[in-house]
């Protein structure tokens, strides 16, 4: 099939980077580089087919690249940040990701632009991400905060409290949850969580407390109903 210009070539490129159509993908973007290779997109496609072959040097040559053209392309930084924390190169994968933050930052000094700050949370939340995975839960937290504080989400809660548990630290993630349920009362999922780690902490009493608040709001709860069901037959067994 022939096409009228690179634009037109570079938009089914991207459907096909899109659709998993790695192999296609590749031939396209190829050919753009022939007649543009100023767009940081086509490099970080190009890194990321390389990464999924686990063609590493490829992938880091690409992403490198697309940094090179622009440096604020957080696609790419993060996409950088995987590879080399995949390789055990923690600290310079951080690196790369938080340099390209900062000067993504000065270029919109100006204004706050909302869909920004969104898409860097995302960033700081996969990071944090792998570091969990790989049981840097210290890192791991640095960067769920950093996410939180770019964009004020639940969900970026309740991933803090379960690093919090990892670290059996109990008394912090029962304080961020206490803290959560302040901010959003109606967030029944905190509450059935609060009651649980009260519950396997022995304190019996707290754990049913929380459990009963959630059925006040919500009598249908499933999940507070079987922490109810499960907490009362523990009790009649001791009896």
């Amino acid at each position: 099939m022939a096409y009228v210009d690179y634009k037109e070539m570079l938009t089914v490129a991207r459907q096909k980077f899109i659709d998993g159509d790695y192999a296609t993908a590749e031939k396209l973007l190829q050919q753009v580089l022939l007649l543009n290779n100023r767009q940081p997109e086509i490099f970080h496609m190009l890194g990321t087919i390389y990464y999924d072959r686990s063609q590493f040097s490829k992938s880091i040559k690409h992403f490198k690249r697309a940094l090179e053209i622009d440096p604020t392309y957080t696609d790419a930084s993060i996409g950088l940040s995987i590879i080399l924390n995949d390789l055990g190169r923690y600290e310079e994968g951080k690196k790369i990701f938080e340099e390209a933050q900062s000067l993504l930052k000065k270029k919109n000094t100006s204004k706050t632009d909302p869909y920004i700050e969104e898409k860097l949370s995302d960033k700081h939340l996969q990071l944090g991400d792998m570091y969990f995975q790989f049981h840097r839960y210290d890192e791991a937290l640095e960067q769920y905060y950093k996410g939180y504080r770019l964009a004020q989400k639940v969900e970026i809660r309740m991933k803090i409290v379960e690093t919090y548990l990892k670290k059996t630290d109990t008394d912090k993630a029962i304080q961020e949850l206490n803290a959560l349920l302040k901010d959003e009362p109606q967030y029944l999922q905190a509450a059935n969580k609060l009651g649980l780690i009260y519950y396997n902490a022995g304190k019996s009493a707290d754990a049913l407390n929380q459990w009963e608040r959630v059925l006040f709001r919500d009598p249908e709860n499933q999940e507070a109903k079987r922490y109810m069901r499960l907490a009362q037959q523990a009790n009649e067994s001791t009896l």
